[in-house]
C-alpha cells in the first residue's frame, strides 16, 4: 500500500486526485494540504510515501515545501512528485534540485499519474525523462552564468571513480538503468550500486538531483 500526501492550493484539483487515489488498489491518502506550511505539518505527522506537490502556492511555496519535508524526515525520507501546469516552469527545477525526484503535468491521465506515484516510490525517479531533459538542459543553461558570478558552487565529481561518472553521465542523458547495464556491459544491479555510491558521495537525495548536478557541473552539456 503507498500512502500518499496531496498538496494544492486548488481545492478541486485536491478532491479529484484525492478521489482518484481512493479509488484505486494499492493507495492511500495519508493526508490533503492546501498549501506548503501545511504540507510540511502534516509529512511530519503522517510520514507518507510519496508527496503529491503542487508548485505554485502562496505563501510556501512547492520548492521550500520539498526542501523543508525532506530535511526534517528522520529516516527514509517520501518521494515528491511535483505536479505542474506546464513543462518548462522554473519552480520545478528549483524543486528538482532540492530533492524532488520528479514531475507530471496536471493534465496527465489517471493512469499516468498512478503510474507515475508508483514510480517514484519504487525509487525510479524523473518520470517522463526526454521531457525532464528538456527541463533541465533550459534552466541548467541559465545557472552556469550565475555559478560564474559567485552563486554557490557544486560538488566536486572527483569525488568519483571514472565509471560511477560514467553512469552518472548516461542517467543524465535519460538512460534507464536496464539501458545504462546494456550499454556499459554490467548488470543492472551493478548500475543501481554506483549510482546509490555516486549520490551519498555527492549527498544527493534523489536521482533528479543527481541529473541536475551533471549538467550544472559540465559533465553533461545541454544538447551534448
Amino acid at each position: 500500500m503507498t500512502r500518499v500526501l496531496v498538496v494544492d492550493d486548488q481545492f478541486l484539483i485536491r478532491a479529484g486526485l484525492v478521489g482518484l487515489l481512493e479509488a484505486a488498489p494499492g493507495f492511500e491518502v495519508a493526508g490533503e494540504a492546501g498549501d506548503g506550511e501545511e504540507a510540511v505539518r502534516l509529512a511530519a505527522e503522517t510520514r507518507p510515501d510519496v508527496v503529491l506537490m503542487d508548485i505554485r502556492m502562496p505563501g510556501v511555496n512547492g520548492i521550500e515545501a520539498t526542501a523543508r519535508i525532506l530535511a526534517q524526515a528522520p529516516d527514509r525520507p517520501p518521494r515528491v512528485l511535483v505536479l505542474t501546469t506546464f513543462d518548462l516552469d522554473e519552480y520545478v527545477y528549483g524543486a528538482l534540485r532540492a530533492g524532488a525526484s520528479g514531475f507530471l503535468l496536471k493534465d496527465s491521465g489517471p493512469e499516468r499519474l498512478l503510474a507515475a506515484v508508483t514510480a517514484v516510490d519504487g525509487g525510479d525517479a524523473l518520470f517522463a525523462p526526454s521531457v525532464t531533459r528538456r527541463l533541465v538542459e533550459a534552466f541548467a543553461r541559465q545557472q552556469a552564468p550565475r555559478a560564474a558570478a559567485g552563486g554557490p558552487r557544486p560538488p566536486d565529481l572527483g569525488v568519483l571513480t571514472s565509471r560511477e561518472a560514467e553512469v552518472l553521465k548516461l542517467t543524465a542523458r535519460g538512460l534507464s538503468n536496464l539501458e545504462i547495464a546494456d550499454r556499459l556491459y554490467i548488470s543492472e544491479a551493478t548500475v543501481k550500486t554506483h549510482l546509490n555510491r555516486t549520490m551519498t558521495k555527492l549527498g544527493l537525495g534523489s536521482r533528479a538531483q543527481a541529473v541536475v548536478l551533471a549538467y550544472e557541473t559540465g559533465l553533461v552539456t545541454p544538447g551534448g
